[in-house]
C-alpha cells in the first residue's frame, strides 16, 4: 500500500510548474495576443534534412539558404552567455529528421530575442526564420534571425530521454506519447502507409469505396453482441454497426460490382491485447467471383500493404521472422488439428460425444444445438489456431457457424468460407456469399432459434435483406480484413492498443 507521499513529490513539482507557466502566460496576454495565428512556416525538416543534409558547410556559405519552420522546442542548451541551441521538432518525420537545430545569438537574433527565449519552455511552440548553416560536427542547423512564440505549453513533457514510463498513460494521453516517442509516430505514419495502400490496391482492380450506416435498426453481417442505443427523433431502438455487410451486399444487387468499405466496427465484447470493442475492417465484395478468388486476392492486399508500409513483405514479429511473401498455407478445420494436435484419430474428431467431452477439459462449454462441425471448430479454437504463426488459411467451415456463406455443391453440411490465421490471429473472415433467398431465410431463422435458445452472438431476422436477395444478387464473394490486428504484423506491435491511436480504457477515476 502507498504511503501518502509515494506520489506526493511529482505532482508538487509538476503543480509548481504549471503555476509558473501560467503566470508566463498571464504576462504574455498583457503584451498583447498570447497565441497568434499569422506565422506559416513554409519548410519542414525531413524536407531540409533530404535536401541539403549532404551539403558541406562551405556549400551553404557560398549559396545562403534562407527557411521558415515551425515546431515544438525539445531541447536546449546555452552555448555560452550570448548565444542558445534548441531542438524544435515538426510533423514531417518519425525519427531525427523531423527536428532541426535552430542556433538563437545575441548578435544575429536581437536582445529581446535572446531575452525571450531564456523564458520560454520545453514544449512551446515556436516560429523561426533564418539561414541553414552546418556547425563544427555537420549538424544542420537553422541560423535564426526571427523568433517568435506561437504556442505555451502550460504542462511539463515527460522526461526528454524516456518519455512516458507507463504504458497506460501512453494510451491515455496518446498526445504526449506522440510527442515524445519516435516509435510511436513510426508506428501510426506506418498505419497510414499501409491504409493508403490498401485503398490505392482496391481502386486499381476497380472497386468502388462507399459508406454504410453505423446506426442499424438490426445488427447483422456477423455473429457478435452488439451496442444498443436510441434514436430520439424516430423513437426506436438502434444498433451500432457490428458489421457492414449485409448494407454492402445490398449494394452489389443494385448493380454496383464491386465495392469496398474501410469502416469502424462496434462490438460489445471483451477488451483484450487482440481485442478492442471499437475497431475499424475493411470489407470488400465482388461479383462473379467465389471463395478462391477472394483468398488469392486478400493475399495480395496484406502483401502489398505491408511492403508500402515497412518496405518489405518480409517482417519480424516479436523476435521472430514472418514472411508474408511467399504463396499462404490452406488447411481445413480438421487437417489443422491433426498438424497441430495430432493425439486425435479421425474416429475421435468425427464422434460429437467425445468432442464435448473434450473440450471441457478446456473449459469449453458449447451450445446445447452445436453440431459435429461446431464442436470441431471449438477443438480447432483451443488446439490450433494459437500455433498458425505462418499465413493460413482455414477453410471448409460448417453451414451452422456460417450463416450468410454460401453452401458447398459437393460436402454436405460445409460452406464455401475461410478465415486468415497470422501469428496465431484471425486476420480476416471470407466466403462465396449465400445469394438464394429461401436458404437464407432459413439460415437466419435457425439464427433466431439459436438467440432464443440463449445465444447472445445469434443473428436477427432481417426481413428487408431477404427482400433485396429476392430481387436477385449475382454469384458474389465477400472478405472482411481486421485492419488493426493487421497493423499489429506491420508495425512489430504486440497490444492492439498500440496501433489504435485512442483505444478504450477504463475510467480515469
Amino acid at each position: 500500500m502507498n504511503t501518502p507521499n509515494d506520489n506526493a513529490a511529482p505532482q508538487l513539482d509538476d503543480n509548481k510548474i504549471i503555476a509558473e507557466r501560467r503566470a508566463k502566460l498571464a504576462a504574455l496576454r498583457t503584451q498583447g495576443i498570447a497565441f497568434p495565428n499569422d506565422f506559416r512556416p513554409q519548410h519542414k525538416a525531413a524536407d531540409l534534412h533530404a535536401q541539403y543534409g549532404g551539403k558541406s558547410r562551405e556549400e551553404l556559405e557560398t549559396n545562403p539558404v534562407t527557411v521558415i519552420v515551425a515546431g515544438r522546442m525539445m531541447l536546449r542548451r546555452e552555448a555560452g552567455k550570448k548565444a542558445v541551441f534548441a531542438t524544435l521538432q515538426d510533423a514531417s518525420g518519425p525519427r531525427a529528421d523531423g527536428r532541426i537545430q535552430i542556433y538563437v545569438t545575441l548578435d544575429n537574433t536581437g536582445e529581446e530575442a535572446m531575452t525571450a527565449l531564456h523564458g520560454y519552455d520545453l514544449g512551446d511552440i515556436l516560429g523561426v526564420t533564418g539561414t541553414l548553416f552546418k556547425t563544427k560536427t555537420d549538424e544542420l542547423t537553422v541560423k535564426v534571425s526571427e523568433l517568435r512564440l506561437l504556442t505555451k505549453s502550460l504542462r511539463p513533457l515527460p522526461d526528454k530521454f524516456h518519455g512516458l514510463a507507463d504504458q497506460e498513460t501512453k494510451y491515455r494521453q496518446r498526445y504526449v506519447d506522440l510527442i515524445t516517442s519516435e516509435e510511436t509516430r513510426r508506428t501510426f505514419k506506418a498505419r497510414t502507409a499501409a491504409m493508403n495502400s490498401i485503398r490505392k490496391f482496391m481502386a486499381e482492380h476497380e472497386f468502388m469505396e462507399v459508406e454504410t450506416p453505423m446506426l442499424h435498426p438490426i445488427p447483422g453481417g456477423a455473429a457478435a453482441k452488439p451496442f444498443i442505443t436510441h434514436h430520439n427523433a424516430l423513437d426506436m431502438q438502434m444498433f451500432m454497426r457490428i458489421a457492414p455487410e449485409l448494407y454492402l451486399k445490398r449494394l452489389v444487387v443494385g448493380g454496383f460490382d464491386r465495392v469496398f468499405e474501410v469502416n469502424r466496427n462496434f462490438r460489445n465484447e471483451g477488451v483484450s491485447p487482440r481485442h478492442n470493442p471499437e475497431f475499424t475492417m475493411m470489407e470488400f465484395y465482388a461479383a462473379y467471383v467465389d471463395y478462391k478468388w477472394l483468398m488469392d486476392f486478400t493475399e495480395a492486399v496484406i502483401r502489398q500493404a505491408a511492403i508500402d508500409a515497412h518496405g518489405t513483405a518480409v517482417l519480424t514479429y516479436q523476435g521472430r521472422e514472418l514472411d508474408l511473401s511467399k504463396p499462404f498455407h490452406r488447411l481445413t478445420i480438421v487437417g489443422a488439428i491433426n498438424k497441430f494436435a495430432p493425439q486425435y484419430t479421425s474416429e475421435q474428431l468425427n464422434d460429437a460425444a467425445f468432442l464435448k467431452e473434450e473440450l471441457k477439459k478446456f473449459g469449453v462449454k458449447p451450445h446445447a444445438h452445436a453440431g459435429l462441425g461446431a464442436l470441431q471448430l471449438a477443438l480447432f479454437e483451443e488446439t490450433a489456431e494459437a500455433q498458425l504463426w505462418e499465413p493460413t488459411y482455414i477453410v471448409d467451415y460448417p453451414v451452422e457457424v456460417s450463416p450468410l456463406a454460401r453452401a458447398s455443391d459437393t460436402v454436405p453440411g460445409i460452406t464455401e468460407r475461410f478465415e486468415l490465421f497470422i501469428t496465431g490471429r484471425e486476420i480476416a473472415n471470407g466466403f462465396s456469399e449465400l445469394n438464394d433467398a429461401e436458404d437464407q431465410a432459413a439460415r437466419f431463422q435457425a439464427q433466431v432459434a439459436a438467440k432464443d435458445a440463449g445465444d447472445e452472438e445469434a443473428m436477427y431476422f432481417d426481413a428487408d435483406y431477404i427482400r433485396a436477395l429476392e430481387y436477385g444478387m449475382p454469384p458474389t464473394g465477400g472478405c472482411g480484413i481486421g485492419i488493426d490486428r493487421l497493423m499489429m504484423l506491420i508495425t512489430d506491435s504486440p497490444n492492439i492498443r498500440d496501433v489504435i491511436l485512442f483505444p478504450h480504457l477504463r475510467r480515469e477515476d
